[in-house]
């Protein structure tokens, strides 16, 4: 099969050249051993937009090799700080060149609306790349006193090695640049496999990679399912890390494959089940719409999803019919119009998972304050959906629903809210609400969770450390602590004066 292709961009006249093949030591190349192919499909019309290669488990291998040989040779501790920070600030340098035909790209593939797409997610992970390419020449260690007439140590923060980088479809361009920029920063080399339901942009970026000038090998991108290429990743021998972003389950496997494997490194991701507090003195309007946001932006469709919303009884009412009718003012509409500020939900599979829970939470007696109906037509629309009445013990409450489903319920005391924000298996977000600053510091370190908003949600930033607790995962992303996930420290014991009697 030819290894581009164009695709004609809806309501702006122009197209798109797209490459289709696995992008291996900066080259786009056929799979050695597959035919089979991905097709991405434009969830607003459900019609394939393109399809390209699916690499198999011995393209993982062809990458993996040439990601040793670029770390043995051309990268790893063979280039300078300076050099890799020039090489990141060249590639953010292109994106931003090259912001509105991704942003166009990414809404046709996931969904999104182009303009959140182009001034939040890439606008982002221009940024992110920038912080980490500032990173590039301060790696340090530390010296360390042992006996000063004789011996001293001191510690090297070294690159891991061969990266295994695999990103999910909710926000493909941001992931790809969360797990790229520190990896690089520090040395390592890359085989990224990009989400099967949204591999287009990740393949657009790698033709960024060669010409930013990047030597071959360090990052390749093989797209496949995630059964055979995530799989193969997880279980290399000569892959000695892996990233992932994406589901509890999958999680799961992927850390029993890098232990059975060579116990590679692994930083984990996973999904969340995220409460947020209102308290009878916040400020309500605002706390409705940063509600509105937890459950609306991306459609719902992110792991830290504010999904969970507990209201103090003596604002209960208020409350719920100040945050309905935010609700309602969130356009659900085509990505390319600008009055749009979601989009559908990327893919049938995700649909249909979405509606069963809707119909799920009706049947067990949930009550409907907004949305719950399905639209006529083409297109994976879920509007937002907002249950009262719920019980602890629901689907809808329990379990991640990946989607614009917000459950409410009502609490009496701080102790009873903090008691039922905490009652999950997941631990990546949580909020709360409230003017009283004790009350703010009081809650804040009693819920379980990796990252607190208080008095805002879901909102991130790259110099600040972001991962979960419990079963929302192990690691960190972002900020220097992003640095550790990909360097192995060394500690360096140097003798200069004490000599040994022998024997002992």
């Amino acid at each position: 099969m030819s290894l581009s292709t164009t695709i004609q961009v809806p309501n702006l006249n122009k197209t798109l050249t797209i490459p289709t093949g696995l992008f291996i030591n900066n080259e786009f190349v056929a799979s050695v051993d597959s035919q089979e192919l991905i097709h991405a499909y434009n969830p607003a019309t459900e019609e394939i937009i393109a399809s390209i290669v699916a690499g198999s488990a011995k393209d993982i291998d062809i990458a993996v090799a040439a990601a040793r040989k670029a770390f043995n040779t051309t990268w790893g501790k063979n280039v300078t700080g300076w050099e890799r920070s020039r090489l990141i600030n060249k590639l953010a340098d292109l994106i931003e060149r090259d912001a509105q035909e991704l942003a166009e790209l990414e809404t046709l593939n996931n969904g999104k609306p182009m303009r959140i797409a182009r001034d939040f997610d890439i606008g982002d992970s221009i940024q992110c790349l920038r912080y980490y390419a500032g990173f590039a020449d301060k790696i340090t260690g530390q010296t360390i006193e042992v006996d000063n007439k004789s011996k001293l140590a001191f510690t090297r923060h070294e690159p891991i090695g061969v990266c295994g980088q695999i990103i999910p479809w909710n926000y493909p361009i941001n992931m790809w640049a969360w797990k790229v920029a520190p990896a690089l920063a520090v040395g390592c080399t890359i085989v990224m496999k990009p989400s099967e339901i949204t591999p287009l942009t990740a393949l657009k970026l790698s033709e960024l990679i060669k010409e930013a000038g990047f030597p071959p090998g360090v990052v390749n991108t093989v797209p496949s399912l995630g059964s055979v290429g995530g799989a193969a990743l997880s279980s290399h021998l000569d892959v000695d890390k892996v990233a992932f972003t994406g589901s509890t389950v999958t999680g799961r496997r992927i850390m029993e494959a890098a232990a059975k494997s060579n116990l590679k490194k692994v930083s984990l991701e996973l999904g969340g089940k995220s409460p947020q507090l209102i308290f009878e003195s916040a400020d309500l309007d605002q706390a409705a719409s940063w509600a509105a946001l937890g459950i609306c932006y991306n459609t719902g469709q992110d792991c830290t999803a504010g999904s969970r919303v507990y209201v103090q009884e003596s604002i209960y009412d208020k409350f719920v019919e100040i945050l309905i009718s935010k609700v309602k003012a969130q356009i659900i509409g085509d990505g390319f119009q600008e009055s749009s500020g979601g989009g559908p939900v990327v893919s049938k599979g995700q649909y249909d998972r979405v509606w069963n829970y809707i119909e799920s939470g009706k049947k067990a007696g949930a009550k409907v304050a907004l949305g719950g109906e399905k639209r006529e037509g083409k297109g994976y629309w879920v509007d937002p959906t907002i249950f009262t009445d719920i019980t602890s013990d629901m689907q809808i409450v329990q379990e991640e629903i990946f989607g614009p489903v917000l459950v409410v319920g009502v609490f009496k005391t701080e102790e009873e809210g903090i008691a039922l924000a905490n009652n999950t298996t997941y631990g990546l977000g949580a909020g709360l609400h409230s003017n009283d600053a004790s009350q703010c510091m009081r809650v804040s370190s009693a819920l379980e969770a990796g990252t607190v908003w208080v008095n805002q949600y879901n909102i991130l930033n790259n110099n600040v450390p972001f991962g979960g607790k419990k079963q929302s995962g192990i690691g960190r992303e972002l900020g220097s602590y992003a640095l550790e996930e990909y360097t192995s420290v060394k500690a360096i014991h140097w003798n200069f004066g004490e000599k040994l009697e022998w024997p002992l």
